[in-house]
């Protein structure tokens, strides 16, 4: 009943001035991007909106300008360099307020590009690694086109979607990134440290991504019964 069709086939029907939105981090499907990027030629003035992306992000290359224009709601290794040059933009939101600016159309999608489990048998498919606003964009987007992907794991609540909701979809496994957390720097080390100092025991943690959250979680370890309130699960949290 369902059949899967190209990468080339499932974004065809993307048209010029159309507004994307692109799945998140881990999740982002490149195998639909690249065939977009292949159709560069022929299309122009594409909004793309996304979260924070993992991989190559080949539509800011300076030689799409005019045909993809990127837009940030959190900034991305792939995209800073084109954001500081002027070639993108960020547009600064609180996560939680991403959803509320696609249901209301502050943000208004076309497209949805994203990256899913294969379906169970009653035909549903996980988002998988990476809900945050993905949901309210496949909810709100008349044309949804997904990446089937074997490698992306199948997890639960209010991230899955049935299979009948894609305009179209790619069978294509390929291995989901990964972020290697490297060693932290003595400078990391003694910011973090200081920072911990601050930190009472019985405290609840808000914490975010990178160096010096990590950091400031490895300078913990002889605090008391602190609590974790976040958005997101850092690295650092796990050994702590």
């Amino acid at each position: 009943m369902y059949k899967a069709v190209s990468a080339r086939e499932a974004v065809a029907d993307i048209k010029s001035g159309h507004q994307i939105f692109i799945h998140s981090a881990g999740a982002t499907p490149h195998v639909l991007l690249d065939a977009l990027v292949e159709r560069a030629d022929s299309l122009k003035d594409i909004e793309l909106y996304h979260l924070h992306t993992e991989g190559e992000a080949k539509y800011v290359d300076p030689k799409y300008q005019g045909v993809f224009h990127s837009n940030s709601l959190f900034i991305g290794s792939n995209c800073r360099r084109a954001i500081n040059e002027g070639r993108a933009d960020f547009i600064p939101s609180f996560l939680g307020e991403v959803p509320i600016m696609f249901r209301n159309k502050i943000i208004p999608l076309d497209v949805a590009l994203v990256q899913v489990s294969p379906p169970d048998k009653h035909g549903y498919c996980s988002l998988g690694i990476s809900v945050d606003a993905s949901k309210a964009a496949i909810d709100v987007a008349p044309v949804v086109i997904a990446q089937i992907n074997p490698s992306m794991p199948r997890t639960h609540g209010d991230g899955l979607v049935h299979i009948s909701r894609f305009t179209h979809f790619v069978e294509h496994e390929s291995p989901l990134p990964e972020v290697e957390v490297g060693e932290l720097s003595p400078t990391e080390m003694k910011i973090g440290k200081f920072v911990s100092e601050l930190i009472e025991d019985h405290a609840t943690l808000q914490v975010g991504i990178g160096a010096i959250p990590n950091a400031v979680l490895a300078s913990l370890e002889s605090h008391k019964d602190l609590g974790i309130h976040t958005e997101m699960f850092s690295d650092g949290v796990i050994p702590l």
